[in-house]
């Protein structure tokens, strides 16, 4: 039984109380850290925890391939780095975990940041040896603007390690957010012989399974000495009092509103705390909850379904080419089989065979319900940011993209193989490895990227899986930006089209068909903006819509 009580809706439950109640057993939530912090370690000993291997077939790799069975693509087994985020599904004790594994790197934060549209929670990861690093920082602003609630996970406990009061300190001065440990380190790196769980008053060894935890009558209890030592017993005595003083007490509540973080410590490598952390995200961790979209907000306990698409991938099967959407659902219930609309372009999409992820494996997914990511097959139709329904007209907003900040023309090492090139270029840009723009002049497309290693990565990806050669030259611009009119009326449309035949050969269009204007500095943008009072000039671009920003 899942902490909460909650069982399976019963076969005869009416429509809306079987999906109210099969979304309160979903627990949606994405991990997030800086590179080397250990999240992908963490999330392989999740699925494992989490029985995952059963749901999706016998892992048959050993040592390293079987540590990084999130990190299914060659650039990513090539460097050791998540470039991509991977989608699992598993249940123990009752519940559903749908597990977003996101990259750490910065390169990759848009996809990063579209992943967290559609998590109800996120598990921070921190280096107990380094704290919050730059990249954890910009994540967790993320997180607080969609007021998702966070759990820190302090890894790497069994190394060189700062002390857990500066840790906690640090979060809290750093983040703006209150921290309240929920368990309690015992001993440090080579001396670290487990946590001492604050909530429930028991002891978890390092080496032993969470179920063979000893509750203990309190920290005077005798038995502490003989399972840890009298050192680290009398430093346990003494620090565990003074941490439950000088940090607040947890409060589920102040958590799920994001103003609190429960803390916990343990070590991905050495299989420790995972467990204990993933009983916390089962007790904490907030169910799907009703989400804003226009015209209305839709609860997840809803009868008809309503979800959208965060992700689109192609070539997880590169023997087949295909390209898979990514769907969170946000209320009803799908059926395999279902046809759905596309609210964007009005046309019905058929659901014959939803998918259940483990990484890069799959299973048909008979049914699934609100708080589920599921594939959709996707040949082109289903975009980043899309809404799906049955038949309402509504749309979620929140899925963005941001304006690059590296813009490179494509160099075609094959003159051949243009066609290929295009086709590829297409694909990945609706994917979201890079964005696509195509000059109006007619010259070579222009690609934009967050960072070099993205770069990398579709170079790679070019090759590897549709086998076009390519390099990058430098392009002329430095800055590109989404323009629209001030206002959306005729006269806003005019300014458009003059400021499109004014400036073809500093303009283009994303594979949206949206226009978009390239700047060689920062100061031709501002000139732009006075000189073209009726348009607006975006660093941000809703999908299906455009967004103003702060610069």
């Amino acid at each position: 039984m899942p902490p909460d009580g909650l069982d399976a809706a019963p076969a005869d439950a009416p429509a809306d109380a079987a999906i109210a109640r099969e979304a309160a057993r979903r627990r949606t939530f994405a991990i997030i850290a800086h590179p080397d912090a250990g999240k992908t370690t963490l999330t392989e000993r999740l699925l494992l925890r989490g029985g995952a291997i059963q749901l999706a077939g016998a892992v048959r790799a050993k040592g390293n391939a079987r540590r990084t069975r999130s990190d299914w693509m060659k650039i990513e087994q090539d460097r050791g780095i998540s470039v991509a985020t991977s989608v699992m599904t598993f249940e123990r004790g009752g519940l559903v975990f749908n597990l977003l594994d996101t990259p750490g790197h910065e390169d990759f934060s848009e996809d990063t940041y579209r992943t967290l549209t559609a998590v109800d929670a996120a598990v921070m990861v921190l280096d107990a040896a380094k704290g919050i690093e730059a990249q954890t920082r910009k994540l967790f602003e993320v997180c607080r603007l969609r007021n998702i609630p966070i759990i820190t996970f302090i890894n790497k406990m069994d190394r060189e390690a700062r002390d857990p009061f500066e840790l906690i300190d640090e979060i809290e001065k750093t983040l703006a957010l209150d921290a309240a440990p929920v368990a309690w380190p015992v001993g440090r790196a080579s001396e670290f012989a487990g946590t001492w769980d604050m909530l429930n008053r028991r002891f978890l060894p390092v080496d032993a399974d969470d179920a063979h935890s000893v509750a203990l009558d309190g920290l005077d209890d005798p038995r502490l000495d003989a399972l840890v030592g009298p050192e680290r017993a009398a430093a346990l005595r003494e620090e565990a009092p003074l941490a439950e003083a000088a940090c607040p007490e947890f409060d589920a509540e102040a958590f799920r509103e994001g103003h609190l973080t429960p803390v916990f410590f343990g070590s991905a490598l050495r299989d420790f705390g995972i467990g204990h952390l993933l009983d916390g995200l089962a007790r904490h961790a907030p169910p799907p909850h009703a989400r804003a979209a226009d015209p209305r907000k839709v609860a997840p306990g809803e009868d008809r379904l309503t979800g959208f698409v965060f992700k689109v991938q192609a070539n997880m099967d590169p023997n087949h080419r295909d390209r898979v959407a990514f769907v969170r659902l946000c209320s009803g219930k799908l059926v395999k089989g279902m046809r759905l609309k596309q609210v964007r372009t009005g046309k019905q999409v058929p659901v014959n065979a939803p998918l259940f992820f483990f990484a890069k494996e799959r299973q048909v997914a008979e049914e699934a319900w609100p708080g589920d990511v599921v594939g959709v097959a996707n040949h082109g139709t289903l975009r980043i940011g899309d809404t799906l329904t049955e038949g309402e007209e509504l749309n979620f907003r929140g899925v963005p993209s941001f304006a690059p900040e590296i813009l490179r023309t494509v160099r075609l090492e094959d003159p051949m193989g243009a066609k290929k090139l295009r086709t590829a270029l297409g694909q990945l840009a609706e994917e979201g490895v890079v964005q696509l723009f195509r000059p109006l002049d007619g010259s070579p497309p222009v690609v934009g990227v967050v960072g070099q290693l993205q770069l990398d990565v579709l170079q790679s990806r070019l090759r590897v899986e549709y086998g076009v050669p390519a390099g990058f030259d430098t392009s002329m611009w430095t800055v590109a930006r989404w323009v629209a009119p001030a206002v959306a009326d005729a006269e806003g449309r005019a300014a458009l089209e003059r400021f499109a035949a004014a400036n073809r050969r500093d303009a283009g269009e994303d594979h949206d068909g949206a226009l978009v204007a390239f700047f060689t500095s920062d100061w031709r943008r501002n000139r732009a903006e006075e000189e073209w009072p009726m348009l607006r000039f975006h660093a941000v671009r809703e999908q299906h819509g455009l967004e103003e920003v702060r610069r």
